[in-house]
């Protein structure tokens, strides 16, 4: 009983604290913060394609809540490595990083949020005043005693309201989806040991073009200092001549 006291416990602690590490990401109340998410993960080289797809799968699977897979790159060769970036519910964010990071290594990871108060309120002040524009040219448009040529001035300001409405939407709409969902960006990593055996693999093999290129340096300057040595033997070789011819008449 003691035993399955303390194991309602523990999931009790755990529950509360999944919730409270919930709570903390979300966005709070009245607040317009979207938050980035970026994580650095090492793993075997052999597992970084299976986990990428892994991932790439929960998310557009919506395992984890909503959520949409935003660019996915994959490197091979002798040092592994990938990245994944989505755009999730916030009550997904932990889970989908514990999914990545399974029997793997978090080597950084860092949380930021960009205040879109100033933004939010912007897009909504204009919205507001196209909106109570657009009102008062219709109710003008109504007028019998209008001549054609307003009219036509009306209706092209009427429908360049219109359009900036429907930017203004748009603007809406892409703010509220950075506030109400996050952005997670998991890079992966082959491990130390795995990165070491290959920068020594590829020291190896570039050994021999490194040999080559610096006997061809070699050569160059032989070539390029030959000429000077057979001159200056060939002066230093007169002169002692010369200078024994003086001295042999003297």
């Amino acid at each position: 009983m003691a035993l399955a006291l303390l194991a309602g416990c523990a999931r009790d602690e755990a529950a509360s604290a999944g919730a409270g590490a919930e709570a903390a990401l979300a966005s709070p109340q009245g607040a317009f913060l979207a938050y980035e998410h970026t994580v650095q993960l090492r793993l075997p080289g052999e597992q970084i394609a299976p986990r990428l797809k892994t991932v790439s799968e929960a998310c557009q699977g919506g395992k984890f809540g909503d959520c949409a897979v935003l660019q996915l790159s994959q490197g091979g060769g002798d040092t592994a490595s990938g990245s994944i970036e989505m755009r999730i519910a916030p009550q997904g964010v932990e889970p989908i990083i514990a999914l990545a990071s399974a029997k793997g290594e978090v080597t950084a990871r860092d949380t930021r949020a960009e205040d879109l108060a100033q933004q939010v309120a912007d897009t909504r002040l204009t919205q507001a005043r196209l909106k109570n524009e657009h009102a008062r040219l219709v109710e003008y448009q109504q007028r019998k005693d209008l001549a054609v040529a307003d009219l036509l001035t009306l209706s092209q300001r009427l429908s360049e309201i219109e359009a900036g409405l429907e930017q203004a939407g748009r603007d809406a709409a892409q703010q509220h989806r950075r506030i109400d969902t996050q952005k997670v960006t998991i890079q992966l990593e082959s491990t130390s040991s795995q990165r070491n055996r290959s920068e020594i693999g590829r020291a190896l093999a570039e050994s021999g073009g490194i040999f080559t290129t610096s006997l061809a340096y070699l050569i160059r300057i032989f070539a390029g200092v030959l000429p000077l040595l057979l001159v200056g033997g060939a002066l230093l070789w007169g002169g002692l001549k010369l200078w024994r011819w003086r001295r042999r008449r003297n």
